[in-house]
């Protein structure tokens, strides 16, 4: 079942699947970038309530999920934290390629549990601070986007001392809410309701963050797994995804 071909096929789809109740509920298993795990959470239950259908989230690195989708991991949809991968699944005959979209515009910003700190070019120029977390660059997108901050900003060299790595977004943002780390460049959606302090990173210091979800050929065959992607496409979750701070392309 293709979905993408016309407004009004999805919207024929998702009437149907409604009509259909909970005895043709199903489930689906979704790989999710960490750095979209609140907004993930919020948007499965609204798609629960809607459809019936479960989404079974699993969180973690677009780049561990990449490599684990190429050894069969039982995924049926993945929200990546980048294009890349998602253009590689497709490339590469583990993806619906017709399938793919950006769901979300991510922005970077660095962030302490300090609400008294003042983070931002200047702090990281002084470097009095001990640690700063980053993601894994070469796993998440978000990682990278931080070396390209450094990089721009000329501090890569001076800084590396004081670099830790977190496996995912969600680690990194987990060593500067414990004190493991004094600040972490995160995903700004992992800041909301979080208190402390911030600083948005300036647009112009890192490549912008397009991310993309695609229908994998294992769930091609699962109604569930094509309609929480419809959903995600959908008014209802694009206003989950703007509360968490994200962009958003323009609805096709």
């Amino acid at each position: 079942m293709v979905f993408w071909r016309s407004p009004g096929a999805r919207i024929l789809a998702a009437v149907l699947a409604v009509g259909a109740g909970a005895a043709r509920a199903a489930g689906a298993h979704i790989a999710v970038a960490a750095n979209f795990a609140e907004p993930a959470r919020e948007i499965a239950a609204a798609f629960q309530a809607r459809t019936g259908h479960e989404a079974k989230l699993s969180f973690g690195a677009s780049g561990a999920f990449y490599a684990q989708i190429k050894q069969q991991a039982p995924f049926e949809a993945l929200l990546s934290a980048d294009e890349e991968r998602p253009r590689k699944l497709a490339e590469e005959g583990f993806g619906v390629a017709a399938s793919r979209f950006a769901y979300a515009l991510g922005a970077l910003a660095l962030w302490t549990r300090d609400a008294r700190a003042a983070p931002g070019e200047a702090s990281l120029r002084a470097g009095g601070f001990g640690k700063i977390a980053i993601a894994n660059p070469l796993a998440a997108p978000y990682g990278a986007a931080a070396v390209e901050t450094l990089q721009a900003l000329g501090l890569a060299e001076a800084l590396r001392p004081k670099i830790v790595e977190g496996a995912s977004i969600g680690q990194a943002f987990q060593f500067a809410e414990t004190g493991n780390a004094e600040f972490a460049f995160v995903a700004l959606s992992q800041t909301i309701g979080k208190g402390g302090a911030l600083w948005r990173v300036p647009q112009q210091l890192y490549r912008p963050i397009r991310q993309e979800a695609i229908l994998l050929k294992n769930g091609e065959s699962n109604p569930a797994a094509v309609a929480f992607l419809d959903f995600l496409r959908g008014p209802q979750a694009r206003a989950v995804i703007e509360k968490f701070g994200y962009g958003l392309d323009k609805p096709r």
